[in-house]
């Protein structure tokens, strides 16, 4: 498959600290496929059932080209990245896809290493991945979840999102949230 990918978010870049070591977020790339194969086969399978809302025993070829299929624009994944041993080592992700049915919202997903749980990580990947969807023009982000799944309700309701029951799923939760509207920056004024 081929992807037209926008320029690389450079600016998205950033470290962060996370149980005393530094951690490096940075918007994927397409060649992290294993990087992410790893990562998600590296949860427990709870955690994978509550990120995929599937039993996987590992993750389909056909999935993680899905998942590392970004464009920077309808689809943007942010990934947290320790190195151990000089080698990269996923440790959490999110990701937004844009509603193709309503261009102005978007739909969330996080998942952070079962090691790495409760640290920040997945507050600070949610974070910056609003910030950008917002810097986009996206006014809306949300997400279906398990209702199980009360570290993802948790770190939503202490976020800002609404939580409310879907009716057509017993099992679900919807979290949805409008995004901040950021006045654009304005120009430094120069002294003459």
């Amino acid at each position: 498959m081929t992807y037209v990918i926008r320029r690389y978010p450079a600016h998205l870049i950033d470290v962060v600290e996370a149980a005393g070591r530094r951690l490096v977020v940075r918007p994927t790339l397409p060649q992290d496929t294993e990087l992410q194969r790893e990562f998600f086969g590296s949860l427990s399978a709870e955690a994978r059932y509550l990120r995929f809302m599937a039993r996987l025993d590992d993750v389909p070829d056909w999935l993680m080209e899905r998942l590392a299929g970004v464009d920077y624009a309808a689809h943007l994944a942010l990934l947290a990245e320790t190195f151990e041993d000089g080698r990269e080592c996923m440790i959490g992700e999110a990701r937004y896809v844009v509603d193709a049915g309503d261009p102005a919202s978007c739909e969330l997903a996080i998942a952070v290493a079962d090691g790495w749980r409760g640290l920040g990580i997945g507050r600070a990947l949610l974070e910056r991945l609003e910030r950008q969807a917002a810097a986009s023009g996206l006014r809306r982000m949300g997400a279906d979840a398990l209702a199980v799944n009360q570290a993802m309700i948790g770190l939503a309701v202490r976020a800002g999102y609404t939580v409310r029951t879907c009716p057509e799923d017993a099992r679900l939760v919807r979290l949805e949230k409008r995004l901040a509207v950021e006045p654009p920056a304005r120009p430094a004024l120069i002294a003459a």
